[in-house]
């Protein structure tokens, strides 16, 4: 994948504006409630530090995918979920306020977990000439895209609730208006080379995501977890956060290539997310409300 002024400049911009519309929903509460759901949280955070990179890796050797594409998909397990997660779940049912305690758990976990994964990603497939070290800065460089505006979104609910409140909706409405802009316009700009990209990873994100969606709703359900925590988890994991793996891939590694199956996944998602959004609704329609 090839640098352009869209994925230099608007990416960031679009990750930031997204991060901070997540800080602007979340409290500290959202953390608090851990203790509210202990084996929900222990279990999503399980799937998704653990078995999720797992995946990645079997599918990468599965595949045979080249050294740096099979790198990207360890950067799409190693991505949490976000604000569209959130919103399947909500569409589909689930316990959204678990959504946020995951969500939020999560993207505090990644200032660690994505430089760690990666880190191993590239010794296990990359060359030592090939490689791309995580220097100190580069794990500084995904504190500031990811943790930032999400301390700054929360900052503002705590001392300012009124003006978040105001911002909720635009800020919504502009991370989604960038979010289509960045897919639409790398998918543009990169319309000749979107075909190869389908060819070579196109199966293993879908088979990826499917994997997300099936082992993060199964296995809450066999810790007996109710229906509603088990599709919030489905969601918080099988809904990986492409727009923040494509900033970390383009601003933080500088290897635009490692970007490629989240950007094949994040075309993907919606339709698989949709479909089992569906299915979930017609699971949880008669079970009462979650308080």
């Amino acid at each position: 994948m090839q640098p352009s002024p869209l994925l230099s400049i608007v990416l960031p911009i679009a990750l930031g504006v997204i991060m901070l519309g997540l800080g602007l929903a979340l409290t500290w509460a959202d953390f608090q409630r851990v203790a509210r759901y202990p084996r929900a949280v222990t279990a999503g955070l399980a799937v998704q530090a653990i078995l999720l990179p797992a995946v990645a890796f079997g599918l990468a050797h599965a595949f045979a995918l080249p050294p740096e594409l099979a790198v990207g998909m360890v950067l799409l397990a190693a991505s949490p979920g976000g604000a569209t997660a959130n919103l399947f779940s909500h569409l589909a049912g689930g316990d959204v306020a678990l959504n946020l305690t995951l969500t939020a758990i999560n993207s505090v976990a990644a200032i660690v977990t994505v430089p760690l994964l990666v880190g191993l990603g590239m010794a296990h497939f990359m060359a030592a000439d090939k490689a791309i070290p995580l220097q100190f800065g580069k794990v500084i460089g995904v504190l500031l895209v990811v943790f930032v505006p999400v301390a700054i979104g929360m900052a503002i609910r705590k001392k300012k609730p009124s003006v978040a409140a105001q911002m909720d909706k635009p800020v919504k409405i502009a991370s989604a208006a960038f979010l289509l802009l960045v897919i639409a316009g790398a998918a543009f700009e990169q319309r000749e080379s979107l075909g190869k990209w389908f060819g070579e990873v196109g199966l293993a994100t879908l088979l990826f995501n499917l994997a997300s969606l099936g082992i993060g709703y199964a296995l809450p359900r066999l810790l007996r977890l109710d229906e509603r925590q088990s599709a919030a988890i489905a969601f918080e994991i099988g809904i990986h956060n492409g727009t923040m793996a494509i900033a970390v891939a383009g601003s933080v590694l500088g290897n635009l290539n490692l970007a490629i199956p989240a950007a094949v996944y994040s075309l993907i998602m919606y339709f698989t997310g949709a479909a089992f959004a569906a299915w979930v609704k017609k699971r949880t329609a008669l079970l009462p409300v979650a308080g």
